[in-house]
């Protein structure tokens, strides 16, 4: 595949003791911060260093599909799936890794939605600055290669 996609972001990680109940099954805040990992790193990624200070969660939605176990390799990924003028929508699935006798498995899928607020004082909501939204507008090849992106707006 070596078409332009939506800005994304991956995470890859076990699940840790921490990320679990005493049945070693995990907690569903996991799948959050699993989530907010990839998205991490499609803000890295994008030199958008400053953005989580300035980016509190106004929405989230979770569908849990399958259980997810102390050790277990897992992956997040994020997408931005919109971009609006103080809001962006991403996309999230957390999948369980192959290992012996089991197949990759989803574990969970959902959305949230972030909003810029700037002033924490009014905790009113502002325009995304012009830089972040060309920064994330920029489509990534599989080659590496970017190109601007046209990321739903409203």
């Amino acid at each position: 595949m070596s078409g332009p996609s939506l800005p994304f972001g991956v995470h890859r990680t076990r699940v840790e003791w921490i990320d679990t109940d005493a049945a070693g099954i995990y907690h569903n805040t996991s799948v959050v911060r699993f989530a907010e990992a990839a998205e991490a790193a499609l803000m890295r990624e994008r030199g958008l260093l400053d953005y989580f200070a300035v980016a509190p969660r106004v929405r989230y939605e979770v569908q849990f599909e399958a259980p997810l176990r102390f050790g277990e390799e897992i992956e997040a990924r994020v997408e931005l799936v919109r971009l609006g003028r103080s809001s962006m929508t991403f996309g999230f699935e957390v999948w369980r890794a192959a290992r012996a006798g089991c197949p990759r498995q989803r574990a969970a899928r959902g959305s949230y939605v972030t909003a810029h607020v700037p002033d924490k004082q009014t905790g009113n909501s502002a325009p995304w600055p012009s830089g972040w939204r060309q920064a994330l507008a920029a489509k990534t090849h599989t080659d590496g290669r970017t190109e601007p992106s046209r990321i739903p707006r409203s």
